[in-house]
């Protein structure tokens, strides 16, 4: 099923993002965590593909798994930096011949030894080109898109990038989901300006529960995120103890997620970074909430 027709279900629904794993030898213990979240029953499950698709052979397999043996709608992430029109057509063929229905179009991250390449030669310099080549592959596929409610980092300014992000929603893309944010009034205020200026297809805003004090500082390098202050005040009184800091990061994200649904949103997405426990303790905090949504 095409995740267009899910997000417009009125329901209370829970999405999880999970990744692939870097080796072969890892690949069970990865597929087995996966498996367990799946067994929540989310309203679909988005594999990862990988900085420059260093795991984009494992991605496929993951995702094509979680549909076939737990029911549930998979996403399969595809990137396209420093990718060749050939690569990028193959491995669209590739997910459209697994039965797989949704692609989460990305450009990716540039890797390191490239960011001072000549990039006026590659195929792909931003992920509207991707978002265009599935639109024009000859298959149906639901096509998804990133946003920033803080701004791209690569962005001029707040104008300038809900301008490009027009851009890719016209080319092609049926939903979008955000970068993680930690204030749900920046989510509030972002999507306020986006229908302003004519985006109306569905956004699905993406928590991450930070469960112990070194994700922060990865998660300002990932997306440039602020902190509340709220939440920094549980970091200094509860980051040094593993237990209490595992139980503070789920709780403040599951406070998100149910501001979120009382304000009108129906489908959150959570980067569950792979933890069955987290998933499960998530799912449990919002069980009668979703169930009287």
């Amino acid at each position: 099923m095409k995740l267009s027709e899910i997000l417009k279900t009125d329901n209370l629904s829970l999405s999880y993002e999970v990744f692939p794993p870097k080796t072969d030898s890892s690949f069970d213990s990865v597929q087995n965590a996966v498996f367990e979240i799946a067994k929540l029953k989310p309203s679909f499950m988005s594999v990862t593909y990988g900085a420059g698709g260093g795991t984009s052979k494992y991605t496929l397999d993951i995702a094509k798994n979680i549909k076939a043996l737990h029911g549930v709608e998979s996403l399969a992430h595809l990137t396209c930096v420093s990718s060749t029109k050939e690569t990028v057509r193959a491995q669209i063929e590739n997910i459209h011949n697994a039965g797989i229905e949704n692609i989460m179009a990305l450009r990716g991250d540039i890797p390191e030894s490239m960011k001072n390449a000549d990039r006026s030669r590659w195929d792909y310099n931003f992920a509207i080109d991707l978002v265009r080549d599935i639109k024009e592959s000859g298959y149906d596929f639901c096509v998804g898109g990133a946003c920033y409610p803080e701004i791209h980092p690569e962005s001029f300014n707040r104008k300038t990038d809900i301008a490009y992000l027009k851009e890719k929603v016209d080319a092609g893309c049926d939903f979008l989901t955000t970068q993680m944010f930690f204030d749900n009034n920046i989510l509030y205020n972002f999507l306020y300006k986006i229908r302003e200026a004519g985006i109306t297809v569905p956004v699905v805003p993406g928590i991450m529960p930070i469960t112990n004090a070194n994700q922060i500082k990865r998660a300002i390098q990932l997306s440039d995120s602020h902190i509340p202050q709220r939440f920094m005040a549980l970091v200094d009184m509860f980051g040094s103890s593993p237990s209490a800091m595992l139980q503070c990061g789920i709780a403040y994200a599951t406070d998100q997620i149910i501001d979120l649904y009382a304000n009108g949103i129906t489908n959150v997405h959570v980067y569950s970074m792979n933890n069955p426990f987290v998933a499960l303790k998530i799912h449990n905090n919002l069980s009668e909430v979703v169930s009287n949504g």
